[in-house]
């Protein structure tokens, strides 16, 4: 079921967003082309320039357009142009959390027919799958997932008297790297990936913020964060922050901060939960500072399956990427969807995985021959593997207010109490859907 957000339009609203940047003609381009404008995030800027050229035709050119750093800036620029009806907003690469939002207020103009099952096949994971659909439509085109895996020094692990290829739970790590003089690297800044972290540690209790039978709904859906699920998750953040593991900057850290630990000048190294980019980083990074001494050094590297949270209990590690929205009011809709294809195919996602470390959405360019040439075979196995068997965050046309009150509620990490925190949290956030609060 969806739902129709409650907006409030604002006078001048049409004439702020389209003044965000000023583009050539909307319509057209050089020699009498369309011009697609192509909004994305800074992430792989160098292969996403090459697809937009490779991907343009004798009818249409494809220009970037760069967003924000922020997926929060990303989303609030493209809401105010997409709310004014902005006709040159034609490709947009969406956090997958965005999309719900987006589809829900018909700001993306959904695939039909063959373009919907050239983008949604068999071959696509099924953790990318679920993030494109809503009200039982194709709204987006998986272009790149994401997802977390426990990247580790193999010493410290091997010392720890870890045994990396089986399943390890949070408290395992927690008290290995306390043990051995080591830490855990995680995102505990108030921002978005803080809430990433407490959602996959929720899932793998077997819980969820929100009731997946109702998240959909809206305003309406039930919030089930206060359980016994939130408290586990509530207890291993209370047991990093307790610990001599938590790093410095716990409380700040973010996916960028937590890669500096792990190769240190002067001791063994971390445990750390972080997105798939982390291997071209260090392997980009050998004899430089913050990476791998040597060779030598990077073979150090290890990575696993996300943590569990309970013993037992399969873990369900975090789902992310990019999705590939078609804007409902672009002038040029039928050529920006078949660009949307385009940028957004196999040879593309090869592209990107191998030139700029964004991993496939779909399992055929796993198995392709340039990314095992690129990547150990095991790694690719568990990027796979995670990103079909992850848990999503809610899928709800309200995440960003959702987000924001779960960071509200569980920030600082270092005041988090399984007692105390998610009946906190799930009071405030059923205010918050409710209309009785703000945040």
């Amino acid at each position: 079921m969806a739902v129709r957000p409650v907006r409030r339009v604002v006078a001048g609203m049409a004439a702020a967003a389209l003044s965000v940047s000023v583009l050539s003609a909307c319509g057209g381009g050089s020699g009498g082309k369309a011009t697609l404008n192509w909004y994305i995030n800074p992430d792989g800027q160098v292969t996403l320039n090459k697809l937009a050229k490779d991907c343009s035709t004798d009818q249409y050119e494809i220009k970037i357009q760069l967003l924000p750093a922020s997926a929060t800036d990303q989303r609030t620029q493209l809401a105010r142009r997409l709310a004014a009806e902005d006709s040159s907003t034609d490709l947009m690469s969406l956090d997958p959390v965005f999309v719900p939002e987006f589809a829900n207020a018909e700001w993306l103009a959904p695939f039909e027919g063959e373009q919907a099952d050239q983008v949604l096949d068999d071959d696509v994971l099924k953790g990318a799958a679920e993030t494109v659909q809503w009200d039982d439509k194709v709204v987006a085109a998986p272009q790149w997932a994401n997802t977390q895996v426990l990247w580790h020094r193999k010493s410290l692990a091997e010392k720890a008297g870890l045994d990396m290829t089986k399943p390890v739970t949070w408290d395992q790590v927690i008290e290995a790297a306390s043990d051995n003089k080591g830490t855990v690297g995680v995102q505990a800044n108030k921002y978005e990936a803080y809430v990433v972290w407490i959602n996959a540690l929720i899932q793998g209790a077997g819980g969820n913020i929100l009731d997946p039978e109702t998240v959909e709904s809206g305003r309406d859906a039930k919030v089930t964060i206060d359980s016994e699920a939130g408290k586990e998750a509530a207890a291993v953040i209370k047991k990093l922050a307790d610990s001599p593991a938590a790093q410095p900057d716990f409380t700040t850290s973010n996916e960028g901060t937590s890669l500096g630990q792990m190769f240190p000048a002067e001791g063994p190294g971390e445990f750390m939960t972080n997105w798939t980019f982390v291997y071209k980083n260090y392997e980009g990074l050998i004899g430089k500072p913050g990476g791998p001494k040597d060779k030598k050094g990077f073979e150090d590297l290890g990575w696993a399956r996300y943590p569990e949270t309970v013993e037992g209990e399969e873990s369900k590690p975090p789902i992310g990427g990019i999705d590939i929205g078609v804007g409902a009011y672009s002038e040029n809709l039928e050529y920006a969807q078949k660009a949307a294809v385009c940028v957004t195919n196999a040879e593309a996602q090869t592209q990107l995985a191998v030139n700029e470390g964004l991993m496939p959405s779909r399992q055929s360019v796993y198995d392709s021959a340039e990314l095992k040439k690129a990547y150990p075979a095991d790694l690719l196995e568990l990027f796979s593997e995670s990103v079909d068997t992850g848990g999503p965050r809610p899928k709800s046309a309200f995440y960003s207010q959702i987000s924001s009150a779960i960071q509200s509620r569980w920030h600082s990490p270092n005041s988090v109490s399984p007692n105390s925190t998610p009946e906190k949290s799930a009071d405030f956030l059923t205010a918050i859907l409710e209309g009785k609060a703000l945040l």
